[in-house]
């Protein structure tokens, strides 16, 4: 019985894939530019790559930059897949990028959030030559990729998370989160035997307790926390509605801008004008100035 729920876990995961994490466009507006496949650090010994989206015509004032984290269980996914969602962003003058990082099966955490940290560092580096601004950077992802986008909110100064993917100089602070559906508590998460969980810290969180605290985005508040904005379907039945409640709970008593918007009837996966509208004013409010 234990193995069949788990396989019903992972179908679930693999279906709610498309609806959460976007579609790659099937044709780009002549506005904007896509580069495909540029290097910006190492995992271990191999390069790690991402995608940008920006406008053809860069605008005189340095852009605004929106990455996405793609989900997938920390274990399948692509960057390709945030490229849809990245499109109106940078036809409205944002500087976007969809990131690849190591999944679970070639690296343990920490290694994504270490390629996750290093790709900011990159952004930042590059800031001058990319006309971007390196103080109006914001972060978006799902499932697994939300749960990576609230740990680069809640851990930039968190040495042991950082990594040696390159570009050391330079900060991997962050000044906005939006995160949909992802882990945030691995302590209190009753499924501490998920399949994906296993694989992610290579044994149970009760075997792995404090790499599993490590991980956990509410671990590491503190009052430089940027605004986050939370979004989870109550009928989740991959991540318990629960880990946003409490990441949210903790982000409101340290006195962090928070909102959670939690999906009536939503599951794993969610969309629609109203979501798009929400994510769309938030990151409008808290790094474009041109809005």
């Amino acid at each position: 019985m234990r193995t069949s729920w788990r396989c019903l876990m992972l179908l679930a995961l693999c279906i709610s894939l498309p609806a959460c994490f976007g579609q790659q466009p099937a044709g780009l507006p002549a506005t904007v530019e896509l580069l495909r496949d540029v290097e910006y650090g190492k995992g271990g010994d191999r390069a790690l790559k991402l995608h940008i989206l920006r406008p053809k015509s860069a605008p005189k004032e340095a852009m605004p930059v929106l990455v996405w984290i793609h989900g997938g269980g920390w274990q399948a996914g692509s960057k390709d897949s945030g490229l849809g969602r990245l499109v109106k962003y940078a036809e409205r003058g944002y500087f976007c990028a969809s990131i690849e990082y190591r999944f679970s099966k070639e690296a343990v955490f920490p290694a994504q959030i270490e390629d996750s940290k290093c790709a900011i560092r990159f952004l930042r580096a590059k800031a001058k030559e990319y006309n971007l601004d390196p103080e109006r950077i914001g972060v978006w992802g799902s499932s697994a990729g939300g749960h990576l986008v609230a740990l680069l909110g809640t851990s930039a100064s968190v040495k042991e998370l950082e990594g040696q993917g390159g570009w050391q100089d330079q900060s991997n602070r962050v000044q906005a989160v939006c995160d949909f559906c992802g882990p945030a508590d691995f302590l209190k998460w009753a499924d501490s035997a998920h399949p994906a969980v296993v694989a992610l810290f290579g044994g149970k969180v009760k075997e792995k307790a404090e790499l599993a605290a490590k991980a956990s985005p509410v671990t590491h508040i503190s009052k430089d926390t940027p605004p986050f904005l939370i979004v989870h379907g109550d009928e989740d039945k991959v991540v318990p509605l629960d880990q946003s409640e409490s990441l949210n709970a903790a982000l409101k008593k340290a006195g962090i801008d928070v909102t959670l918007h939690v999906v009536k009837g939503g599951g794993h996966g969610f969309g629609g004008p109203e979501i798009d509208k929400l994510v769309a004013d938030f990151f409008d409010k808290h790094l474009n100035k041109a809005k």
